[in-house]
């Protein structure tokens, strides 16, 4: 009698599970149009104030995404027995598989780009329901836009949750959370540092509002409560105590503030949070309930001047050196330029195919970057009054999330491909410096004096980088610290001696640390 080879054995066990996982998949569609005409029959047994059609397309909705999440879930137990048969395998030699070599191959390629897919819906659907006012949107006379809020969902860390079983590699680098800024009634979109004295750390909400913090003592100072949109992003000017804030409500606002800074608590002992790898991937999540604003924070409702040209959510807006004209990036496809003293337009930068996503301005030249959905960035120069060029930097194959330029001639840009590029201003042909990830780049952040770049992920992880794109850290991130959701933008503060980074996300909270830069280049 012949034998079977080890090979062929092999190819013969994964064709069963192959076929395993088909009969499965089938299974759950035979039995979908039987669940469905169940479902409708409730629906209709059910006391609700809802048109029956509008019940009929949220359910069709959610089975969409309880059969995306199905499909997920097979194929996570399929990639793990593939694991405990390789362990099996190789366990005599003293090998075994970990999950960094699994995001090398391509078993888990399908599940993460789907996931990926459906992240990016949620967060775009997101963005929209919460970017009109509640007067007139339908958003909010079905259920409020709080209450269709992408922080109820969770998607287990993207590509991560796929290799849960696993820890990744450990950085011995120092880094350290030092504390955390809790208020926000929904997720926080945007941060920033005030650049004069008092020093103070900003944030913009999806619950309409934007608030100044205490960096030392995480106190809410100020809360401004002009918008009647979600605040989608937050930049000081350079010499006064001003605010700018970008809304879904169409409009940009320039407001002043005046805070006064609490007595610093003392910080408690975190040496022994060293800056490893990590992560706990439970579903417990802290942040489901609500979140207590705080009641004693004053108040500002009136803006000092509101810029309104924009037919669409504006997303974005900075400051122009010199802090007497801004600029803002909406998702009319269109970033306007604007005079501060008289609100009057002076620019409208057209050119763009789909809406913008952000916008950056040159920290010591007339310099602007506009990032968009149509996979591009494009550098306007207003440094020749009479000549106002604009150059466009293709290299993106997805949406460009944002731009930001650096000291020196340098633009770093960071995408949903899941990629940064670093570009030479004088060469822009192609990137100088190419960063491969495992999960979507949000607004990124480079430090001033080290140039060390900081990438907010859609998978709750937020990594460090260097400008060659030699990787420094990952922030540590489990059960008790760390993001639970979406980590949506980074800013660096290197003058802070106790919080010299922020972050913040979907999770309702921002995050001070302190990076021990001189050792995190030292571990390089």
């Amino acid at each position: 009698m012949p034998v079977e080879s080890g090979n062929s054995a092999a190819a013969r066990q994964a064709k069963q599970k192959r076929k395993s996982h088909s009969l499965s998949i089938r299974r759950t569609n035979s039995t979908e149009q039987e669940r469905s005409g169940l479902q409708r029959d409730m629906l209709e047994g059910q006391d609700s104030k809802l048109p029956l059609s509008l019940r009929s397309n949220l359910l069709d909705l959610f089975s969409q995404i309880e059969r995306e999440f199905e499909n997920l879930y097979i194929e996570n137990l399929e990639l793990r027995r593939e694991i405990e048969t390789l362990n099996d395998r190789l366990a005599p030699d003293g090998q075994t598989f970990e999950g960094a070599d699994l995001a090398k191959g391509g078993l888990k390629t399908k599940a993460s780009h789907s996931t990926s897919q459906l992240s990016q819906k949620l967060k775009t659907t997101y963005k929209a329901s919460t970017s009109k006012p509640r007067s007139n949107s339908c958003h909010a006379r079905v259920g409020g836009t709080r209450n269709f809020s992408v922080t109820g969902w969770e998607l287990w860390g993207g590509d991560s949750w796929i290799v849960s079983s696993f820890k990744a590699t450990t950085s011995r680098a120092v880094c350290q959370l030092v504390r955390e800024y809790v208020g926000h009634r929904d997720g926080i979109w945007d941060l920033s540092v005030t650049r004069t004295q008092p020093v103070v750390l900003g944030t913009a909400s999806a619950d309409h509002s934007a608030m100044l913090w205490s960096i030392e003592t995480g106190k809410c100072l100020l809360k401004y409560m002009g918008h009647q949109g979600s605040v989608n992003s937050i930049k000081f000017h350079p010499t006064e105590q001003m605010a700018l804030t970008a809304s879904g409500d169409q409009t940009a606002h320039i407001w002043r503030y005046m805070v006064q800074l609490p007595t610093p608590q003392p910080v408690a002992d975190m040496s022994q949070t060293p800056c490893e790898d990590d992560v706990d991937f439970s579903d417990k999540d802290e942040a489901d309930g609500e979140v207590e604003g705080p009641n004693d924070c004053p108040s500002v409702r009136v803006a000092t001047t509101t810029l309104r040209s924009h037919q669409g959510v504006v997303i974005a807006a900075d400051w122009l050196v010199g802090g007497k004209q801004v600029v803002t990036a909406s998702w009319d496809r269109a970033a306007n330029l604007y005079d501060v003293e008289t609100s009057e337009l002076v620019h409208s930068l057209t050119g763009h195919d789909q809406e913008l996503t952000h916008c950056c301005t040159h920290p010591t030249q007339r310099l602007v970057v506009t990032s968009s959905r149509d996979t591009t960035f494009r550098l306007w120069d207003f440094r020749d009054p009479s000549i106002h060029s604009v150059n466009v930097f293709q290299g993106h194959t997805d949406t460009v999330t944002s731009a930001v330029f650096t000291v020196g001639d340098n633009v770093v840009s960071g995408s949903d491909d899941r990629t940064v590029k670093v570009w030479d201003l004088k060469n822009m042909r192609s990137p100088i410096a190419t960063i491969r990830t495992d999960s979507a780049v949000n607004r990124i952040s480079v430090s001033v004096n080290q140039k060390i770049i900081a990438l907010p992920h859609d998978n709750r992880q937020v990594r460090l980088f260097d400008m060659s794109g030699v990787r420094l850290a990952r922030l540590p991130r489990t059960n008790r610290q760390g993001h639970r959701r979406m980590v949506c933008c980074s800013a660096w503060c290197e003058d802070n001696a106790s919080c010299n980074l922020f972050s913040c996300g979907f999770d309702r909270q921002a995050i001070g640390w302190n990076i021990n830069i001189p050792a995190l280049l030292q571990e390089k």
